[in-house]
């Protein structure tokens, strides 16, 4: 079977325990999770899970349905087909050393990035984006030498529908 990408987001109870009963049942069906992000929602009692696995269709579709039985589960949407907004943070500890600074600078107001943090010989450069935009400007700073990258999880929401 033909392994695809999927993106699921669930509005779930913000208790102990729920993310573990999702991430086993996804994962003893051989899903592998590419990404997970988990955080509170405007009402306090709920959490949003936003989930990025590789899988086949059929294993997918048999997960939403016993998704739909855990009880905390109160939503779940299929972004896999777009529609949606996807977005992710990293962080990129990168060599600076002073006679490179300005040309690093000049990368990151092309892509939009922020400068978090300066240090005597590197610079931690902030960019929120799509998966693309992070892998540009990684694909960028390598020349000049990485010394770390952080990466949070996807997030993802549908768009808005006229």
């Amino acid at each position: 079977m033909e392994q695809t990408k999927h993106v699921l987001t669930l509005l779930v109870d913000n208790k102990p325990g729920v993310l573990q009963r999702v991430v086993g049942l996804i994962s003893r069906r051989g899903f592998n999770i590419e990404s997970l992000s988990v955080g509170p929602t405007e009402n306090p009692a709920l959490s949003h899970i936003t989930l990025v696995a590789l899988g086949d269709q059929v294993a997918f579709e048999q997960i939403i349905k016993q998704l739909h039985k855990l009880v905390p589960v109160h939503k779940i949407t299929d972004l896999s087909a777009g529609g949606a907004i996807v977005r992710e943070l990293a962080l990129f500890k990168v060599k600076a050393p002073a006679d490179k600074r300005g040309e690093i600078i000049e990368i990151c107001n092309i892509f939009r990035a922020k400068i978090a943090d300066l240090g005597t010989d590197s610079l931690t450069i902030e960019i929120t984006g799509d998966e693309g935009k992070l892998q540009g400007l990684e694909d960028l700073l390598r020349v000049y030498g990485i010394k770390e990258i952080v990466r949070t999880g996807k997030i993802a929401q549908a768009r808005n529908h006229k």
